[in-house]
């Protein structure tokens, strides 16, 4: 039993001669069993002459402290560090966890010694108090995963990251809590098992499984609170105690950088929408018809916004009249321009013209027969209409339309499209004055 023990082992009695001695303690120190059990004493051979009383003072103290007679009696176990002799005679810090050994009374018999290199046990508790505190309070989430891809260990902060309690996440596998973005995160941790992880942070776009739609939206387009972007490393787990070839399994480390990403997105998306007004009212002062400046100006609204723009005016019988579309990729037979739009009561380009606001909508379950029912395009899925407003009237109505696969219109959009109506509708209103004339 001595002899399969992992750690090196060695016993003396009171008197301070060994009793034991096993094969680890002779693979760490060279001295065989045949050579070190009877010896009497520690000197000139484990211990230099000069410390040989000090260790075998600290070793005894440990079994006499055990005797329940004494006062103070009764101690356990203690941990100490000696300067052990190798038999090449060079010195070795060894930690040692010394132990009383009592008889059936109670009284002490002897010491036995379990012992390491300093050194080794010294990495091993950083490694331990660095696990400790990478799943405890660090300043980034951390996971750790199975070879089976199931969760094992996760701290707080990446609990919180991805909306579960860490005891809920405890051997579940990661589809139970990642919807969109799995497959990439799966992806890396497989290449992490098999010893190929990625060199450099990544970026992964996860949307909580809570937060995917009805239809499932592709990644990126899911509601924005439920959608994280994780900059995220791997690392693989290997035992440190035995040369395992096979991994215990992946560590996924991240710090959640969803909001400084959305801040960014939004700062070059509005400067590319500057840009496009930008641009769109340069190309209309060049226009001599203020109703291609009109109709320019839809133009340059639709990159990166919708697909579709609806341009309606307010007829001089009442309803609306298309005058112009901007057709994207949603584009199919629409109104002949220059007709009345038989839209239904409560449509929202009416709502937008009644009542002077920006009105947004969004589909049912049902969403081609609500496309089809407002009339516009089957693939439309979300809608703005704005009114055009200028010199204090209501023109008409601008509506921008998206299709499948896009986020519905958020305050920003409104903004955004108000911005273009505004240019259209003084573009309109300086055609109907100079028509006037």
């Amino acid at each position: 039993m001595l002899d399969g023990m992992e750690a090196a082992f060695f016993a003396v009695d009171m008197s301070g001669t060994v009793t034991h001695w096993n094969h680890r303690a002779t693979r760490l120190l060279g001295w065989s069993a045949e050579q070190a059990v009877g010896r009497a004493g520690l000197g000139g051979w484990l211990v230099r002459e000069a410390d040989a009383a000090e260790v075998r003072r600290q070793l005894l103290e440990v079994g006499r402290a055990a005797d329940p007679e004494r006062p103070g009696g009764g101690v356990g176990r203690r941990t100490r560090e000696f300067p052990f002799l190798h038999a090449d005679g060079t010195r070795v810090l060894m930690r040692a966890t010394v132990t009383p050994v009592r008889d059936d009374e109670g009284r002490p018999l002897g010491v036995y010694c379990a012992f390491g290199e300093a050194l080794a046990q010294l990495d091993l508790e950083r490694h331990l108090a660095l696990s400790d505190g990478m799943l405890g309070d660090a300043p980034f989430g951390v996971l750790l995963a199975d070879p089976d891809l199931r969760t094992v260990a996760v701290n707080g902060r990446a609990a919180h990251a991805l909306g579960v309690s860490p005891v809920d996440m405890l051997g579940e596998p990661l589809a139970e809590f990642v919807g969109a973005g799995l497959d990439e995160l799966e992806s890396a941790l497989e290449h992490t098992l098999a010893g190929q992880p990625p060199r450099e942070p990544v970026e992964l776009w996860l949307t909580l499984s809570e937060g995917e739609g009805e239809d499932g939206g592709p990644l990126g387009e899911g509601p924005p609170e439920r959608r994280r972007c994780l900059v995220s490393g791997f690392v693989q787990l290997g035992s440190p105690v035995v040369g395992d070839p096979v991994p215990l399994g992946a560590a996924w480390v991240f710090q959640d950088a969803t909001h400084a990403k959305r801040v960014g997105q939004g700062a070059a998306r509005q400067r590319f929408r500057d840009s496009q007004l930008s641009r769109a009212s340069r190309a209309a002062a060049d226009c001599p018809d203020p109703t291609d400046a009109a109709v320019l100006h839809l133009h340059y609204a639709l990159p990166g916004f919708a697909e579709h723009a609806l341009l309606d005016t307010a007829g001089e019988a009442g309803g609306l009249v298309r005058i112009a579309e901007s057709p994207g990729s949603l584009a199919g037979r629409g109104t002949a321009c220059g007709l009345a739009v038989r839209y239904r009561a409560g449509h929202p380009a009416l709502q937008a013209v009644d009542c002077g606001v920006p009105v947004r909508a969004t589909g049912g379950v049902s969403r081609s027969s609500w496309a089809r029912d407002h009339r516009w395009p089957a693939e439309a899925e979300h809608a703005l209409c704005v009114p055009l407003r200028s010199r204090g009237r209501v023109l008409g109505a601008l509506t921008f339309l998206r299709g499948g696969g896009r986020r519905a219109f958020d305050r920003l959009d409104v903004g955004y499209g108000e911005e273009v109506a505004l240019r259209v509708a003084a573009s309109l209103d300086l055609a109907r004055a100079l028509g006037a004339r």
